[in-house]
C-alpha cells in the first residue's frame, strides 16, 4: 500500500515542531521513528497532511541520570537505551525490556519516546514506565505539564495526550538501590509482539518484601498497571502462596483479544506465567 500525499516537515528546534503542530492543527502528525505511524499511514489507517519530523531536535536526545532522577529524551533510541551504562547501573530493567524489542535494526531507530507515546497496547515501554512509575513531559498549546504513565493511556491508540502537544521527556524516579528486576515477555517468535508479557520490581529487607510493583503488556487495549498483584507481595517472603496470588490478581485484570497469538483464556494464562517467572527472577536479583 502507498500512503496519503502528506508534506514533510523537519524542524530543528521544540518551538519550531510545535509551531507546525499549532499551524496545521488537526491535520499533523510527529514523526520520531515512524515503525508505528509509517505502517499506519502506508494501510491508510492514518492519513496526516503534514508530518512534523522531530529527529533533528537536539534538545529532545538526551539521557540524563542523577541520584534520584531519570530523564530521558523522546527521540532517544532503544539501542541508546541498551548502550548507556550508567541508566543500565540505576535501572537495568530498561536494557532488558529494551533488548526484547523487535530486532537491532529497528531499535537503531526505534525511539522511547515513539514507543510510549503512540499508544500500542503491543508496544513494550509503556507498562514499563508504569511499572517504574514515570511520568511523561508534554508541550505544546502554550504550555507543558507532566502526566503520570499510569494515567496516561485511554485506549488503543488513545492517550491523554492532545494533537497539538509532544512528549519531550520521559522522568523515572531512580529505583532504590539493590532492588531486584524482570520483564519477561513470550512471544511467537523473535521481534514480535508478546502473547504476553510482565515487568517486577522489588525490594527485600530480612527475607521480606517491603515494596514491589507489577505491570502488563498486550493483554488488554492498555497497558496494565497491577496494584492489586504488586499488594500480594507486599509484606512477605515471596513464597507460592503469595505468588499465586500475585499470579490471580494480575490475571483477572486482563481482557486480552483473541488472535493470532491465541484465543483470550491462553494469552491470559500466559499472562500469570510471566508474571511469576518474572517475580521468582525479580527476587533472585534483589540484594
Amino acid at each position: 500500500m502507498i500512503s496519503a500525499e502528506f508534506d514533510y516537515h523537519r524542524p530543528g528546534t521544540l518551538d519550531q515542531a510545535i509551531g507546525l503542530l499549532s499551524e496545521h492543527e488537526g491535520s499533523a502528525f510527529v514523526l520520531a521513528g515512524g515503525h508505528s505511524l509509517i505502517p499506519m499511514m502506508k494501510l491508510r489507517l492514518a492519513t496526516p497532511e503534514h508530518l512534523v519530523d522531530i529527529q533533528d531536535i537536539d534538545e529532545l536526545s538526551g539521557i540524563t541520570v542523577s541520584e534520584r532522577m531519570i530523564e530521558i529524551g523522546a527521540t532517544v533510541t532503544q539501542s541508546d537505551l541498551i548502550a548507556s551504562g550508567e541508566l543500565f547501573d540505576a535501572c537495568p530493567i530498561l536494557r532488558e525490556t529494551a533488548l526484547q524489542i523487535a530486532d537491532p535494526q529497528i531499535r537503531n531507530v526505534g525511539t522511547v519516546g515513539g514507543n510510549v507515546a503512540n499508544g500500542d497496547p503491543g508496544n513494550d515501554l509503556p507498562a514499563i514506565m508504569q511499572l517504574l512509575d514515570a511520568e511523561y513531559v508534554l508541550q505544546g498549546g502554550g504550555r507543558m505539564r507532566a502526566v503520570k504513565a499510569r494515567a496516561f493511556y485511554e485506549s488503543a491508540f488513545f492517550t491523554v495526550r492532545d494533537e497539538g502537544e509532544i512528549l519531550t521527556t520521559i522522568r523515572i524516579p531512580v529505583p532504590p538501590s539493590g532492588h531486584g528486576h524482570s520483564y519477561q515477555k513470550q512471544k511467537r517468535k523473535v521481534g514480535d509482539y508478546a502473547t504476553a508479557a510482565a515487568g517486577v520490581i522489588l525490594t527485600l529487607s530480612d527475607e521480606t518484601c517491603t515494596s514491589a510493583s507489577v505491570a502488563l503488556t498486550n493483554v488488554a487495549d492498555t497497558p496494565l498497571w497491577a496494584q492489586a498483584a504488586a499488594d500480594a507481595l507486599v509484606g512477605t517472603d515471596l513464597g507460592a502462596r503469595a505468588i499465586n496470588e500475585a499470579v490471580d490478581a494480575a490475571r483477572a485484570i486482563t481482557e486480552p483479544a483473541s488472535d493470532g497469538r491465541g484465543p483470550a483464556d491462553y494469552r491470559t494464562h500466559v499472562a500469570g506465567i510471566m508474571v511469576q517467572r518474572a517475580i521468582l527472577t525479580a527476587k533472585s536479583r534483589a540484594a
